[in-house]
């Protein structure tokens, strides 16, 4: 049985991590981009506003971009409060310019002062040798993001758009980020520019799609879209890919939101 469904999947996979997938899906955004930098600024707020109708999300990030002139690094390092202006009508469903202005804030704060070449930092730092996951990395940025010693009057507010581990969450934004970054297997999705963090470590970013293929499958019994969930879903793709558990994501997602296979 356990080599059937993996036979399935794996087929699954072939089909969605393809480069006809990009077009009609958040990744394209930092797909726009050459540099690391831009790919990693792109691809994070790609992944934090991808909620929502894929068309609106893939708008909101261009029109983001545009307001980073299509080269976001160079903005976030020459920071100027004037090119903050045309920002604070920004808005995608729930976040709006405040969040938005306290993560520039936080960006420009990590690669210009904490003179950082790459966010892969933000989460590696906190992880120890012998961590199997990433959680102690996604728990870690979310208090590097909101330290009060390095920005004393950030906004509440956005801690919403944040997820993390300790506060239950499944994480699946970041989650997918994470796999955007790291994974690397020439498929010309994921682009594998980060290499302290290993595919092994990754969690699968879950959702109600994902969640019920996965329960039709018999890989999640867990009732919650929680962050338990998206451990014991990785735990049971690990049977199948010990060493890239998440390249079903392409699988589940495919199956349940392209071809609502529940």
């Amino acid at each position: 049985m356990e080599n059937k469904l993996s036979e399935f999947l794996n087929s699954k996979v072939l089909l969605y991590n393809h480069p006809n997938f990009i077009a009609d899906d958040p990744v394209c955004i930092p797909h726009k981009f050459k540099k690391q930098q831009d790919i990693e600024i792109a691809g994070f707020f790609a992944a934090l506003l991808a909620w929502g109708n894929r068309k609106s999300i893939i708008n909101s990030c261009n029109h983001l971009m545009n307001l980073m002139d299509n080269a976001p690094y160079d903005f976030i390092m020459n920071k100027n409060g004037k090119d903050y202006i045309p920002m604070m009508k920004f808005v995608h469903r729930t976040f709006n310019a405040t969040d938005l202005l306290h993560l520039l804030d936080f960006l420009h704060f990590h690669y210009y002062k904490q003179s950082e070449k790459s966010l892969e930092t933000a989460f590696s730092k906190w992880l120890q040798p012998n961590d199997d996951n990433i959680e102690r990395g996604l728990n870690g940025f979310y208090h590097y993001v909101f330290n009060a010693e390095f920005f004393e009057d950030y906004p509440t507010r956005t801690q919403k758009h944040i997820a993390a581990p300790f506060k239950k969450s499944a994480c699946k934004r970041l989650n997918m980020y994470l796999r955007w970054m790291v994974r690397k297997d020439n498929c010309g999705v994921d682009f594998g520019i980060w290499k302290n963090i290993q595919p092994s470590q990754l969690i699968c970013p879950i959702d109600v799609h994902v969640s019920r293929v996965a329960k039709r499958f018999g890989l999640l019994q867990r009732t919650q879209t929680d962050w338990q969930a998206a451990i014991e879903l990785t735990q049971c793709l690990k049977q199948l890919n010990t060493h890239d558990p998440v390249k079903y994501d392409f699988a589940l997602f495919g199956l349940g939101v392209v071809e609502k296979y529940i």
